[in-house]
């Protein structure tokens, strides 16, 4: 993304004039000026030096009497999903961005880039191209308060490894496969993981980890082929700021080292006497597999580096804040040690919730999964498992304009935006009831603190959640009543299995399984067992959950009767759509039909 393109270009221009006005702003430019008539190319070092010469140069400078426009040159092929939207004002709320990018499409991520403008810049892909394109034909030159957007395309590269290739034999390049030294391999490693490592540091070392112009911070990105952000706006007046690293894993490992370096050296200098832990946050999804069964994860992490870990309590967590904030204690080396075991397993959480998510998410139909929020981001259009905007002062540090602090590519606020911003696919979702069985001794982590939890799973669901209360002496399972429309469905349910497995009332390799209850018409239990069972038989081996309809049951008062649904996550929510599908076939199969000799009758005129 450091090839630039410059446009309107006077006749008279030369490479000398383009040497002169580039060596005047002191930008660094990497190969030699392309002149055209009425154009010319120029590659940049690095995306540094191309966000300077954007900034600089476009719209500001004249050569032989015409305005120079320069931005990102972009081949044709790989305009596709990605926009750079420039010169935002510095002071506009991050939420307001959020809504007005979300007016034209699907916001899949929305990334700050740094740059030393006071004004803002950020990276947006949206879902789809025409709502890419869109997004610039409506935002390219609107003023927002008193600044005049710039917008354009930024290479997509994912548009050219999902398009044909140009002759040569299907699943081929035409030149065949690429060297491994070559460009096309990506032979250079990956810059952002992810999912980036989180830290909070003492407020009082900020300063030290920036340096004087920020030299120091550009340094550390540079030795360690890193971006970080320091969120210092963030929380005025905390004691502490977060900083996000994106890089590979060893080069989060070796930012984090040299902070944590940093740190002491200036705790020297100023006598600071207090002991400086490092501090990982991490998504609450991810603890519980770091923990592992009855802490033996963890144990063996402080056993293999000498170092005292501790995990915030859950009691820490809000609606704004589903970060755990884990303390490590030891010297310098052995927190490093830690902090490589501890990422190393929250990568791998992440990688497994994230197969899954893909493997079965084409399985559920009717349902908007890249919009639900329920993982944190990093699947293109998966944000946090929490919604809403968070409040000025929410704990955690949620990089800015929506960035997801797992993993660049995921909205950490805007999906769940976007996705109440688009109408729904199907129109009115008519509410449905699901009776899920969980284990008794969970019942008060669902619940949690004064009705905590339960609280802010209802408010993030946009459903009905409530506790049924105990039957018999001593049930082994209560069942929790769940009513609202299939997606409010699918979030509840979701966090319901993410929270048993959390809190290790499943065995770290073994998956969550309960059992689910919906009502059917007694009318309509025939349809889904179907002809010698043949219709629940298709239903098992299509879901791989087991569905059972109980004979010899007696119909309700509302003349329904129970059908039973087990397994894990998934195959539930795919019993539960297929099911809710027959029973619409049914529904609308009851409806009377006009008879065929029948007209409308239609109104005399008065």
């Amino acid at each position: 993304m450091n090839k630039l393109y410059i446009g309107n270009v006077s006749a008279e221009a030369s490479e000398e004039d383009f040497e002169t006005i580039f060596e005047q702003w002191k930008i660094p430019h990497s190969g030699p000026f392309l002149v055209k008539t009425g154009y010319a190319f120029v590659d940049c070092p690095d995306e540094k030096a191309a966000m300077k010469a954007i900034d600089v140069l476009s719209g500001k400078v004249e050569l032989h009497g015409k305005l120079l426009e320069v931005e990102h040159s972009v081949p044709k092929r790989q305009r596709s999903c990605k926009l750079q939207i420039r010169n935002i004002p510095p002071h506009m709320q991050w939420e307001v961005l959020d809504g007005m990018l979300a007016q034209y499409g699907a916001v899949e991520s929305c990334e700050q880039v740094n740059t030393d403008t006071e004004t803002a810049v950020v990276n947006v892909r949206y879902a789809a191209k025409d709502q890419a394109r869109l997004a610039m034909e409506k935002l390219n030159g609107s003023m927002m308060e008193n600044y005049a957007l710039k917008v354009s395309y930024i290479p997509d590269e994912t548009a050219v490894q999902e398009g044909p290739s140009a002759g040569g034999r299907r699943g081929f390049n035409a030149r065949g496969p690429p060297r491994s030294g070559s460009p096309g391999l990506g032979a250079r490693p990956k810059v952002q993981s992810d999912i980036p490592l989180r830290l909070l540091v003492p407020t009082q070392f900020v300063g030290a980890i920036i340096g004087k112009e920020g030299a120091t911070i550009r340094n550390i990105t540079k030795q360690t082929h890193s971006k970080i952000d320091i969120h210092r706006k963030e929380n005025a007046g905390a004691a502490e700021k977060p900083i996000t690293i994106h890089s590979t894993p060893e080069g989060c490992s070796s930012a984090c080292t040299t902070i944590m370096e940093i740190m002491q050296k200036e705790a020297v200098d100023t006598k600071f006497t207090e002991e400086i832990p490092l501090k990982i946050l991490a998504h609450n999804n991810f603890v519980g597999r770091l923990i592992g069964k009855e802490g033996r994860n963890l144990k063996k992490i402080e056993q293999d580096t000498g170092c005292k870990i501790t995990i915030s309590p859950l009691q820490d967590l809000t609606l704004y804040n589903p970060e755990r904030t884990i303390t490590v204690k030891g010297s310098i080396e052995a927190c490093a040690r830690a902090e490589e075991e501890v990422m190393k397993k929250i990568r791998e959480s992440y990688d497994s919730d994230m197969a899954a998510m893909n493997l079965q998410s084409n399985l559920i139909p009717g349902l908007n999964l890249n919009a639900l929020g329920l993982f944190p981001g990093g699947g293109p259009g998966m944000g946090p498992s929490m919604s809403s905007v968070p409040p000025p002062g929410a704990h955690g540090g949620c990089p800015s304009f929506g960035c997801s602090p797992y993993g660049g590519e995921g909205p950490f606020w805007a999906s769940m935006l976007s996705a109440s911003s688009q109408p729904p696919a199907q129109g009115h979702q008519e509410s449905e009831t699901v009776h899920l069985f969980i284990p008794a001794l969970a019942v008060g982590a669902i619940i949690g603190k004064q009705g905590q939890h339960i609280k802010q799973l209802s408010h993030f669901a946009g459903a009905s959640i409530k506790i049924a209360p105990a039957e018999g002496l001593d049930p082994k399972q209560r069942m929790v009543i769940i009513v609202g429309p299939p997606e409010a469905q699918f979030k509840a349910q979701c966090r319901l299995f993410g929270k048993l497995k959390e809190e290790n009332f499943f065995g770290p390799k073994e998956e969550v399984k309960l059992e689910a209850h919906i009502k059917v018409p007694s009318f309509a239990a025939g349809r889904v067992i179907g002809k010698g069972g043949k219709t629940v038989n298709e239903l098992q081996n299509l879901t791989c959950a087991e569905v059972v309809v109980p004979r010899d049951q007696t119909p309700d008062e509302n003349d329904q009767v129970i059908v039973k649904i087990s397994g894990h996550f998934f195959a539930c929510q795919l019993a539960q759509r297929k099911i809710q599908e027959i029973l619409a076939q049914v529904r609308r199969q009851q409806q009377p039909k006009p008879s065929s000799g029948a007209q409308t009758p239609i109104p005399r005129r008065k």
